[in-house]
């Protein structure tokens, strides 16, 4: 099979391009992310705080993934119901940092990932794809971009969607998710040794994913 990974901080535009490779190739699209923000809206639906890891190893069990997709677009189901409309909201986001620290919600998780990446050929984007869950992937890649213009990013995604916030709001918590996914024991946010690390931080998501094509499309006219 043939799995493009795509690892990087939040707001550095992994989504928005890989989707696009995905749609340029015809291949699945995987949002990891979405996957641990959909274990924390559960987590938090339960009235279980995502830090209280005692806790959320008690309902762990319970917690029934599926990824579907519906035109194209991933839907998160979880115990049956579709929560992708929900777990954009904007608490989610550090809520999934949190309770992706745990080893046995991304152990969870990763075995999923997993079995989707070895039956189909796709591109996954997230934080450890290419260290963690497909260290042997065909093509890996890591997206960044400075910490302002990823902020910059999220806050008027945030505005588009009319969710009320400020920018120096999303600049603290960007920053403060940057740190604890970095720093993680378990599986943290880094560059896999083997990884082309694209700077997008004056690029258009068009011109990342004309640099991604490039390397990939060589690799098959050699």
């Amino acid at each position: 099979m043939i799995n493009i990974t795509i690892d990087g901080p939040a707001g550095a535009g992994k989504s928005t391009v890989a989707k696009m490779i995905a749609s340029k190739y015809s291949i699945v699209y995987l949002d990891t992310g979405a996957m641990y923000r959909g274990a924390a809206y559960y987590v938090l639906n339960k009235g279980i705080e995502v830090d209280d890891v005692a806790s959320v190893l008690g309902v762990l069990s319970s917690l029934v993934m599926n990824i579907e997709y519906v035109a194209g677009a991933q839907r998160v189901i979880v115990c049956g119901r579709d929560i992708t409309p929900f777990i954009r909201e904007h608490n989610i986001s550090m809520a999934a940092s949190t309770v992706s620290k745990i080893p046995e919600v991304r152990i969870k998780l990763v075995d999923l990932q997993r079995a989707i990446a070895s039956k189909s050929h796709c591109v996954l984007d997230g934080r450890d794809i290419g260290t963690f869950v497909l260290p042997n992937a065909s093509f890996k890649f890591f997206l960044t971009a400075s910490l302002e213009e990823r902020a910059r990013r999220r806050f008027v995604e945030l505005t588009d969607k009319k969710i009320v916030t400020d920018f120096d709001n999303v600049l603290k918590d960007m920053s403060a998710r940057d740190y604890q996914d970095s720093n993680r024991s378990f599986a943290p946010l880094v560059a896999a040794k083997d990884a082309i690390i694209i700077d997008s931080t004056a690029l258009s998501p068009g011109e990342v994913v004309t640099i991604i094509a490039g390397v990939v499309d060589a690799a098959f006219n050699t």
